[in-house]
C-alpha cells in the first residue's frame, strides 16, 4: 500500500497584496487606542527624551448655554457680548495613558503647534490672539510670552541652538525671538501669505524653514537680512520637514509630497502623487529610512527614502491633520479632524535571557564528520524524514470524509487560514466523497458552512471550488428550506452574494466591451493616417494607443 501524502495546500496570495519586509513590520502595531479631544488635531509632538510623552495640541469652538458664573465672566471681559466659548488646551499623554498627564489651558484663543525643545524641558506654543507662550513641562504657568503679533501665529519652534525660537503667521511674516529677555531679534516678511509650518535644522543652528499658502518654501539663515533660498512648491504648502543631515528637504502640498535637495540649490529629485487629496502632515522614523505621510484621504502612506516606493499604508475612520512617531518608533500617534486621537503601539522585542544562559555544545560537536571525504565502497543510508501529519490529514488517510471536513471548518482555521478548509474541499471533490461528507448536518453545521461559503465565494482564489460546494449544499438542504430562519437567512445571503458578483461581472463586461471598441477605432484611424503617409511617400510609425 502506497504511503499517503498529506493535501498540498496552495498559496494563495490575496489579489494586490504583496507581503514585505515592510509589510510585516507595520503590521506588527498593536489594535490602536482611540481618545477624544475638545477638537481637530491639529499637532503632535514627541518628547526627544525618556520617557517620551507627547504634547497634543487641540481647539474648539463650542456654542450654548454655560453656567452664570461663566457668563457674568465673560460679560464683563467682553461688554456683554460673549456668544462662545473657546476651550484652548494642550495635552500632554504619557506614552501608555489614556488620560493627559499635564494639561496647558492659560489661552484666550486657539492655540497652536505645541514643540518640545530638545532636551525635552521647554514647551513652546503660538495662540490666536499672536502670542507666544513658553513653558516647563514640569510648570503650568507660561515662563515667557513673546508679543508683538497682531495675528494668529501658527508656526512656533527652537533653533536648535536651544535659546532662540522662530515662528510664523497668518500676517505673512517669519520671526526669530530671544528667549532669556523675550524680545524680537529680526522679522522677515518675504511670503505674500499664511505661513502655517517649518522646522528647524540640526546641523546648523541658525538655519530654519518656513513653509506657506503662497506655494512656497523658504530657508532663512539668522545672520542674513533676507532668505537663501526660495523653493516653488505649485500648491499651499501644509508641512516642511528636514532631514537630519540637513541636506533633503521634504515638502507637502495640494496631493503632492516633493523632496528638494538643498545642497544644489533647491533642486526636485523626486515628486510623489499617492495621496488623492490634501497632504497635511510629514514625518521620518528614527532611522530616516522611512517617510510618513497623513492626508485629508484618510490614509497615512509610508515611503521608503532611498527608492520612494509606498511600502506600506495604513487606512483611518476620518481625515487626517497630524501624526507623529516616537523617537524608537514604539508608538505611530494620528490626529484627526474629529477630535480623535488614534495611538499605536509596537511591541518591543524581548531577549530571552534563559536560552542565551544555557550551556551550548561544545565545538567538536558542530565539527565532527564535517571534513569527512566519502570514499568509493562506503554505502550511504539516508533515513527518511518522519512528518507529523494535520488532524484533517490523519483523518483522511483513515477515510473520515465528514470528520475531515469538520476539522477544518473550527474558527480558527476556517478564519485565519481560509485557504486549507477550501483545499480539503477540493481533495473531497477529487475522491468523490465531498457529497456524503455535507450531507446529514445538523441546522449549526449548515449554518456555519453557508457563513464560510457565502463569504469566501466571491473571491477569485476560492470561487471554482467553493461554487461546486455550494450547489452541492443548495442540491442536498433544498426540502428543508423554510423549516430554520437561521438557515434560510444563510442562504439569502448567499443568493445576495452571488448576484451582487453576477452584477459586478455584468459590468465588467461591459467596460470592456468599450474599450475594445476604443482600441478597434483608434486602431481604424491609425490605419488610415498610416495610408495617407504611405500614400505621399512617407512612412512613420504611429503609436496610436500610447497615450490612452
Amino acid at each position: 500500500m502506497a504511503a499517503y501524502k498529506p493535501v498540498v495546500v496552495p498559496a494563495c496570495p490575496k489579489l494586490g497584496e504583496k507581503i514585505t519586509q515592510d509589510t510585516l513590520y507595520w503590521r506588527g502595531y498593536k489594535t490602536p487606542v482611540q481618545m477624544k479631544e475638545f477638537g481637530a488635531v491639529s499637532k503632535i509632538d514627541f518628547s526627544p527624551v525618556p520617557p517620551y510623552n507627547y504634547a497634543v495640541t487641540a481647539s474648539s469652538r463650542v456654542s450654548g448655554l454655560f453656567e452664570a458664573s461663566v457668563l457674568l465672566f465673560f460679560s464683563q471681559c467682553h461688554t456683554g457680548r460673549c456668544n462662545a466659548l473657546l476651550f484652548c488646551q494642550i495635552h500632554i499623554y504619557g506614552r501608555y495613558s489614556q488620560e493627559p498627564i499635564r494639561t496647558f489651558s492659560r489661552f484666550l484663543h486657539a492655540a497652536y503647534c505645541a514643540t518640545y525643545r530638545d532636551d525635552g524641558r521647554l514647551l513652546v506654543a503660538g495662540s490666536e490672539e499672536g502670542t507666544i507662550s513658553l513653558f516647563d513641562v514640569s510648570g503650568k504657568a507660561a515662563l515667557r510670552q513673546f508679543k508683538g503679533r497682531t495675528k494668529p501665529v501658527h508656526l512656533v519652534g527652537f533653533l536648535s541652538d536651544k535659546y532662540r525660537v522662530f515662528s510664523g503667521g497668518d500676517d505673512y511674516s517669519s520671526t526669530l525671538w530671544d528667549i532669556p529677555s523675550a524680545t524680537e531679534i529680526t522679522s522677515y516678511s518675504e511670503h505674500t501669505d499664511y505661513v502655517r509650518c517649518g522646522c528647524a535644522s540640526k546641523v546648523n543652528a541658525d538655519v530654519f524653514i518656513t513653509g506657506s499658502y503662497d506655494h512656497t518654501v523658504k530657508l532663512f539663515d539668522a545672520r542674513t537680512k533676507s532668505s537663501v533660498m526660495t523653493i516653488e512648491h505649485g500648491h499651499p504648502v501644509e508641512s516642511v520637514l528636514l532631514f537630519p543631515s540637513g541636506g533633503l528637504l521634504v515638502s507637502a502640498g495640494g496631493r503632492y509630497v516633493k523632496v528638494w535637495d538643498v545642497l544644489k540649490g533647491g533642486q526636485l529629485l523626486v515628486s510623489l502623487k499617492n495621496h488623492h487629496k490634501t497632504v497635511t502632515c510629514l514625518c521620518l522614523n528614527s532611522s530616516g529610512q522611512r517617510l510618513l505621510s497623513g492626508s485629508l484621504d484618510r490614509h497615512v502612506k509610508i515611503y521608503s527614502t532611498t527608492s520612494y516606493r509606498v511600502v506600506h499604508s495604513f487606512n483611518y475612520a476620518t481625515s487626517i491633520l497630524s501624526l507623529a512617531l516616537s523617537p524608537e518608533d514604539e508608538t505611530l500617534v494620528v490626529g484627526m479632524t474629529n477630535g480623535v486621537l488614534n495611538v499605536k503601539h509596537r511591541k518591543p522585542e524581548e531577549k530571552n535571557e534563559d536560552s542565551q544562559k544555557k550551556r551550548q555544545p561544545a565545538y567538536r560537536t558542530y565539527v565532527k564528520g564535517r571534513t569527512y571525504m566519502p570514499k568509493q565502497e562506503d554505502f550511504c543510508v539516508s533515513k527518511p524524514v518522519k512528518r507529523a501529519l494535520r488532524k484533517y490529514d490523519k483523518l483522511l488517510r483513515s477515510f473520515q470524509s465528514s470528520k475531515a471536513l469538520d476539522a477544518v471548518l473550527e474558527p480558527p482555521i476556517m478564519l485565519h487560514t481560509p485557504e486549507v478548509t477550501v483545499a480539503v474541499m477540493q481533495e473531497l471533490h477529487r475522491r468523490g466523497t465531498l457529497r456524503s461528507a455535507l450531507a446529514g448536518r445538523d441546522e449549526k453545521q449548515v449554518n456555519l458552512l453557508l457563513t464560510f461559503v457565502a463569504r469566501r465565494v466571491i473571491e477569485p482564489r476560492f470561487t471554482p471550488v467553493l461554487v461546486t460546494v455550494a450547489d452541492i449544499i443548495t442540491d442536498i438542504y433544498q426540502p428543508v428550506v423554510g423549516q430554520s430562519a437561521v438557515v434560510d437567512k444563510q442562504f439569502l445571503k448567499l443568493q445576495q452574494a452571488i448576484g451582487k458578483e453576477i452584477d459586478c461581472q455584468e459590468e465588467l463586461l461591459e467596460v470592456l466591451g468599450m474599450m475594445d471598441t476604443l482600441f478597434a477605432t483608434f486602431t481604424k484611424k491609425g490605419d488610415t493616417c498610416l495610408e495617407e503617409n504611405k500614400s505621399n511617400g512617407v512612412t512613420e510609425i504611429i503609436e496610436t494607443n500610447r497615450n490612452f
